[in-house]
């Protein structure tokens, strides 16, 4: 059954993405520095810090899951929380980035805490936004053409992330990064305030579970354990964020230790950029005719060959590196918005098949295979350098690191990105079965309804 969204409520979702991707992205792409070079911490501290809070918090999603299917409320199950924690995100966030005039030792607690809530606010914000998707509409395109929406605006935050931020903290803080940090971590802040505000008000929850449904937390877990497709999403969510960490920790080095050209750096993530962004934007039309498994399969297949492609490379041919990362990344750009958008059809299955539905139990699984993901992929990344005999401190490193580097980016990286594409092959879902289970659900709830 059709059901097209307007314009107004698929970008007033996306907003809700933007908001999240500038604390998420200068997560991944500032903190260290900042907890490093202004905060105060070692680097010792600092990874530690990341390691056990990002591995303890991550279980946190699944709780969070089970909370959101059964808060009920006026405005539903998941738009809620939105609203609820807009304001502790952005306070929180803001918080994070302050660095105390206090002791060592104080600092050190300070940081814990801080980081604790940070990720916590996060994953109450974050896990019903991702479950809004599958009840805003029973149209398995329309979920992927929103999909896509918060794809292009996640990517836009991470641009003005990796453009925009360290200029914005040089001229607020004036030569006092402290300050720098917290103001530009405070408007970024404001910022997401607003645009969670104005998800919450654009969007609709449209698929309610039926009224008479029964279910406990074991029910619960014991259904999500018996589908199958949500099954084959986990492992493929879990093999694509290893494989982005993989490839995404090791370019800087190759830039720096193998092609030896840093100033390429930015070339080779400018015009990445824009190809992926133009991939999310294709992506609905593509899988139109290809259907999510295929497109899924068929994109990560390219992404590994482009990204093992590297290792015959030469470091020097720079016309060739940059165009090659261009077509991998708009490769990688057609399945951005596929996962969370098959989220809701492994939700929608799971109610075809036992007549319950608990969308925030499954959007929540999945999620915690992302951060499973991303610390797999960083451990993967440290134990290679460490086998490889790279050292950090290094001003230039050995051939035996430097072939490690470029296995890495390469080989090693292309193998994770065909794990993923390996993983949904199990995939049970194709474009005609995701079509009928829609219909039939429909149907199913128009019964209920009346």
């Amino acid at each position: 059954m059709k059901q097209t969204l307007t314009f107004a409520e698929k970008f007033g979702y996306s907003l809700g993405d933007l908001a999240a991707n500038f604390v998420f992205q200068a997560m991944l792409a500032l903190q260290l520095d900042f907890y490093t070079h202004t905060f105060g911490l070692s680097p010792a501290q600092a990874g530690t810090l990341f390691l056990v809070v990002g591995l303890s918090v991550a279980f946190l999603n699944p709780v969070m899951g089970v909370i959101a299917d059964r808060t009920n409320s006026k405005w539903g199950k998941f738009r809620p929380w939105l609203l609820w924690s807009a304001v502790p995100f952005g306070v929180i966030c803001v918080l994070t980035f302050t660095t105390p005039n206090i002791s060592p030792g104080a600092k050190l607690i300070y940081a814990w805490v801080t980081y604790i809530l940070l990720r916590i606010v996060y994953t109450v914000n974050n896990v019903p936004y991702a479950s809004l998707n599958a009840v805003m509409t029973s149209d398995p395109d329309e979920r992927n053409s929103i999909s896509t929406y918060r794809q292009i605006a996640a990517n836009s935050a991470g641009f003005i992330i990796a453009s925009l931020a360290i200029p914005m903290v040089r001229f607020f803080g004036q030569g006092n990064d402290a300050r720098g940090y917290q103001l530009t971590m405070g408007l970024l802040s404001v910022l997401s305030i607003i645009f969670f505000i104005i998800a919450f008000a654009t969007t609709k929850e449209r698929i309610q579970p039926d009224p008479q449904q029964q279910s406990s937390l074991g029910q619960d877990l014991s259904d999500l354990f018996s589908n199958g497709p949500w099954v084959v999403l986990f492992t493929a969510t879990l093999f694509y964020f290893a494989a982005i960490v993989i490839r995404g920790n090791v370019m800087l080095p190759y830039f720096r230790f193998v092609s030896r050209n840093l100033d390429l750096f930015s070339w080779f993530n400018g015009f990445g950029l824009a190809s992926l962004i133009l991939g999310v934007a294709c992506s609905t039309w593509v899988t139109r005719r290809m259907g999510k498994r295929v497109l899924f399969i068929v994109s990560m297949a390219l992404v590994g060959l482009l990204s093992a492609a590297l290792y015959i490379i030469s470091p020097q041919s720079t016309v060739t590196i940059i165009a090659t990362e261009a077509v991998r990344q708009f490769s990688f750009g057609l399945s951005g918005p596929l996962i969370w958008s098959m989220m809701g059809d492994v939700a929608d299955y799971g109610e075809w098949k036992t007549k319950r539905r608990a969308s925030g139990t499954v959007t929540a699984a999945v999620v915690f295979a992302l951060w499973a993901g991303l610390a797999l992929g960083g451990w993967i990344a440290g134990m290679l350098f460490s086998a490889y005999g790279f050292v950090s401190t290094a001003t230039d490193q050995t051939a035996q690191a430097q072939s490690g580097i470029l296995m890495t980016a390469s080989v090693w990286a292309g193998a994770a990105f065909f794990a993923a594409a390996v993983s949904m092959f199990f995939y049970p879902i194709s474009r005609e079965k995701n079509q009928q289970i829609a219909d039939e659900l429909a149907a199913r709830r128009t019964k209920f309804a009346s």
